[in-house]
């Protein structure tokens, strides 16, 4: 089947079966666990700190959640349960553990809070620092295990034999959690279940890392770049519109989206304005009060005067989230690129972060979101174009299925760009 004919038949699919939304939470609650043990206090200024940082997370959840009925969560019950957990706790662990569990009411991917020490990794992301080399994520299965999703190749978990898809294990014996901040020379004992199921006892001592670049184009494929995208930073429009701008129309590009968290939605907007026409709907948000904007590409990308035409698969698979699953969805409904790769993460509400008393990080989400096709993402995800995953062996092996396919689709006959670009509206 050519590009086109492919694109065409999955543009009309598109448009069928897009009632799709989250469940919503349950209006009670029931006490954790934990809130029958007898807890030990916390010393006073500990207890003082823990009273504030909690009780900014509940009245901003309360004061700014796009959903005033908080899905029907009764916030003042919850304020009962996790308030008393929260002021004994006496380490960030406990803190974080309390405010999370009273967060994950809400059923809502984006609505987190992160402690001081993990804040702090993530302001120096771009910065040399001492680092083990892992990208973490708690499991929504167990809360004492984070997901090892990425691991670094030149790092020392690389050198330790720790791989993609590991466990770790947080328990109160534990030596290390993702809490606490790691220190240039002093080992960290980890608890580790691997891929086998097999539990491992692991020292890893931290080094200084250079920094990653977030952005990275390969052309080593003969009439193919490759433009990887680790997050939607600043100066990604720019950057694309650069890389894009020094290209032959005949190069085929692939943006790689796969393990992207999400960012900036300006950067998203940028992005898309470099394959899409001026002033193009290609979403609509809801506030809190229930307004409703569309949101059209502004035609800002970097040193283009305007969309490029070259042929577009864009790879995502379920670590693409927010920005990195709404810029596909965008391009894939205005027919201009082929998706390739897993089912997207399905956490695509417009949030805001804001610093916490203790230099936390809330994060919440301000605004709904639908595409222009009218499907909410959330919960849902994007739906590749064209299935393709690598096998664990196949990713031992080295072999990159999902780049496979893209580059298969894209070497098919040319897309005629006046049937794939929609006008603008």
């Amino acid at each position: 089947m050519t590009l086109r004919r492919l694109l065409h038949r999955l543009t009309a699919a598109a448009a069928l079966g897009l009632m799709l939304g989250a469940a919503p939470a349950s209006a009670q609650t029931a006490a954790p666990a934990e809130a029958a043990a007898v807890q030990p206090p916390a010393s006073s200024d500990r207890a003082r700190m823990n009273q504030r940082v909690f009780d900014h997370v509940w009245n901003e959840v309360r004061r700014a959640y796009y959903d005033p009925a908080l899905h029907g969560v009764d916030w003042e019950a919850a304020r009962s349960t996790w308030r008393p957990l929260a002021l004994a706790a006496r380490d960030d662990r406990s803190l974080y553990r309390a405010l999370r569990g009273m967060l994950d009411l809400l059923d809502d991917d984006h609505a987190g809070a992160q402690p001081p020490a993990v804040a702090r990794r993530q302001d120096r992301l771009r910065e040399r620092r001492a680092g083990i080399g892992v990208t973490l994520r708690p499991d929504p299965s167990d809360e004492d295990r984070y997901l090892i999703e990425r691991v670094r190749e030149d790092s020392p978990a690389a050198e330790a034999g720790i791989a993609p898809g590991w466990r770790l294990l947080i328990d109160e014996d534990a030596a290390w959690s993702p809490e606490r901040d790691v220190v240039e020379g002093e080992p960290v004992t980890l608890t580790l279940i691997d891929a086998a199921g097999a539990a491992r006892s692991l020292v890893v001592s931290p080094r200084i890392l250079e920094p990653r670049p977030a952005f990275t184009a390969d052309r080593s494929r003969p009439g193919v770049v490759v433009l990887t995208i680790e997050g939607f930073e600043a100066g990604l429009g720019r950057w694309l519109g650069d890389e894009l701008a020094g290209i032959d129309p005949e190069t085929d590009v692939v943006l790689d989206l796969r393990g992207n968290s999400g960012g900036l939605l300006l950067e998203a907007d940028a992005v898309l304005s470099c394959f899409l026409p001026a002033s193009r709907p290609w979403a609509t948000r809801t506030t809190r009060s229930g307004r409703r904007i569309v949101m059209k590409t502004s035609g800002g990308c970097g040193a283009l005067d305007g969309p490029v035409a070259n042929d577009v698969a864009v790879l995502v698979d379920e670590q693409s989230r927010s920005a990195a699953e709404l810029t596909p969805a965008a391009l894939q409904e205005a027919r201009r690129a082929v998706v390739v790769g897993a089912p997207t993460a399905g956490a695509v509400l417009i949030s805001q972060e804001t610093r916490l008393p203790d230099g936390g990080r809330l994060t919440l989400s301000r605004a709904d979101f639908v595409t222009s096709g009218g499907v909410r993402l959330e919960k849902r995800g994007v739906t590749p174009d064209v299935r393709a995953e690598a096998s664990a062996q196949e990713r031992r092996s080295g072999r990159d299925p999902a780049m496979e396919a893209a580059v298969a689709v894209l070497a098919g006959p040319r897309i005629d760009r006046a049937e794939t670009t929609a006008p603008a509206l």
